[in-house]
């Protein structure tokens, strides 16, 4: 199992920050900060919480003039590759500079640290707190040179951005959010784009409409937007929502036929796989999206479904496919696996096209 993210955050890493601060601050007590922040509350910490350790802990060993506390850091970031472990600058400007008297300082210091460690989570408070002032400065970062820092303008307004402050009121209304994004809609970059997408599907979940107008103002007129679109729609594909499913070419106009959908054993255990196959035909030619759902038994005995996508295929006049899938049943840090009966859904172009039940035992 790959080691947990908050292991990042260690006495190598963090023995490393403070060597870089006292190389260019003499008077900073190393050794005393690092004692202070891996104190006995460190183990049982989280990831937010131990990045939240280490920023408060470091303010109390900078300069307490905040301007001259961002120089020393501003120095000591020099050189740093770009990592995860770069959230705690941006996470100290979070935590020491949302004064009025800091602004300026600290949205210069957020638009510098960003591209050592995304300040997507350090610029959710100002959004709070000056939204018309914040969202005008995503605004402008949205038009700025580097990628890092059109990036942020897109990740740090995402309604549902994961370990983020949530952003309540965008979840509400996010049409604040809407400019930004129409900047981003054709970005060059790659890294942008998929935060712009993963807005877009932020604001699927409790906008659909708004959503599917959007893609259909801007799909077909640039690859980039097509591809933003495209995976911004996804939670809406997996609804199977016939607007968007029409918008990419998976409509019913054309019938597919769908053949020998069979299941394995009708019981499997935890760890195990279960294995299903089916054959997919056309008389005519047609694009097809394959879809599995797994209606999931969860702790209190009811069911929740989770979609899997199979392939999104061109199938020609009279072509006929045979599909072989299995599905692990183990255990993720994600999911949990209860017994019960479950069923294994296949779904042909967003609608249901034989369900199969099957029992789970632990």
């Amino acid at each position: 199992m790959p080691d947990l993210l908050k292991n990042t955050f260690n006495r190598g890493s963090l023995g490393e920050l403070a060597r870089s601060v006292q190389s260019v601050y003499k008077p900073f007590k190393a050794e005393e900060f690092l004692e202070s922040t891996m104190d006995e509350t460190w183990d049982g910490l989280e990831l937010k919480a131990r990045v939240r350790k280490i920023s408060t802990t470091l303010g109390r060993y900078l300069p307490a003039d905040y301007g001259k506390a961002l120089a020393v850091l501003d120095k000591a970031i020099v050189g740093r590759s770009p990592g995860f472990f770069g959230i705690v600058f941006s996470d100290f400007v979070e935590v020491h500079g949302q004064d009025e008297a800091h602004w300026d300082l600290s949205i210069g210091a957020l638009e510098r640290y960003t591209a050592y460690g995304s300040s997507e989570f350090a610029v959710r408070p100002f959004i709070i707190s000056h939204e018309k002032r914040m969202m005008a400065q995503m605004l402008a970062w949205s038009k700025h040179e580097n990628e890092h820092v059109r990036r942020l303008a897109s990740e740090g307004c995402r309604p549902r951005l994961p370990w983020g402050q949530a952003l309540v009121k965008y979840k509400k209304d996010p049409k604040p959010i809407l400019p930004i994004l129409k900047q981003l809609k054709a970005d060059p970059s790659p890294y942008v784009r998929k935060s712009v997408a993963n807005n877009l599907n932020d604001i699927a979940k409790t906008h659909p409409d708004l959503v599917v107008k959007l893609a259909k103002d801007w799909y077909g007129k640039n690859e980039h937007t097509n591809w933003i679109i495209k995976h911004g729609c996804r939670t809406l594909l997996k609804k199977g929502n016939r607007d968007v499913l029409a918008l990419f070419g998976y409509g019913n106009e054309t019938p597919v036929d769908v053949d020998g959908f069979t299941l394995g054993p009708s019981s499997v255990s935890l760890g195990d796989d279960i294995t299903f196959s089916f054959t997919v035909s056309s008389k005519e030619a047609a694009k097809v999206r394959l879809e599995y759902g797994i209606d999931y038994v969860k702790a209190n005995g009811k069911r929740n479904r989770k979609i899997f996508q199979i392939s999104e295929i061109p199938i020609k006049e009279n072509e006929k496919r045979l599909y072989e899938k299995t599905h692990s049943f183990a255990d993720l840090s994600t999911r949990k696996h209860y017994p019960g009966t479950h069923s294994l859904t296949l779904i042909v172009n967003g609608a249901e096209r034989g369900s199969l039940d099957f029992e789970l035992n632990l």
